[in-house]
């Protein structure tokens, strides 16, 4: 299968190798067939590790449309998102996601992010980065804020589970 969604976000990846931007990762958003966003990982080139190709992508989509669910959007990507992208998926409300190479393919070549899923299953205190819990009777101060206040913006529209079904689909060719 030959899609022309795909073939742009692999595009952009190999053209982001020669430009010495970032990693080989190329990420397109799409609403009713039309391209409205896509990006490349620019980690190196901006000293920004959260710069990856889906969430600057995402990021520029929302901007575009105003909004900050891509509730109608389809993402295509160059690789299997990492779990901080998939994250910035997940709450975006994105409706489908393609990706072409693997995250094994990503780990073979020095992308390997299996040790992230492996540190969230560990408790806090384990994890290499140690984390700890403090002051989260004062912190609750402004989830109460938040509750009791009337003109808040609606930040989830629904629960994944409730309302609406996220698929990922390897794609090959």
């Amino acid at each position: 299968m030959n899609n022309p969604f795909m073939v742009r976000a692999i595009q952009l990846s190999v053209e982001n190798v020669h430009s010495s931007n970032g990693g080989p990762f190329g990420a397109v958003i799409v609403r009713d067939g039309k391209i409205i966003a896509e990006n490349v990982n620019r980690v190196t080139s901006t000293n920004d590790p959260t710069a990856h190709a889906e969430v600057l992508a995402i990021r520029q989509a929302c901007t575009k449309l105003g909004v900050f669910e891509l509730l109608d959007c389809e993402l295509y990507t160059s690789c299997e998102p990492c779990p901080m992208c998939l994250g910035a998926i997940y709450w975006a409300h994105i409706s489908h996601i393609y990706f072409a190479n693997t995250a094994e393919d990503a780990a073979e070549i020095g992308f390997d992010d299996s040790f992230i899923y492996s540190e969230l299953k560990l408790p806090h205190a384990q994890r290499r980065i140690p984390t700890r819990q403090m002051m989260r009777e004062e912190a609750l101060a402004a989830f109460r804020a938040w509750q009791e206040k009337p003109d808040q913006i609606a930040y989830l529209r629904c629960r994944f589970a409730n309302c609406m079904s996220i698929s990922i689909s390897a794609t090959t060719a």
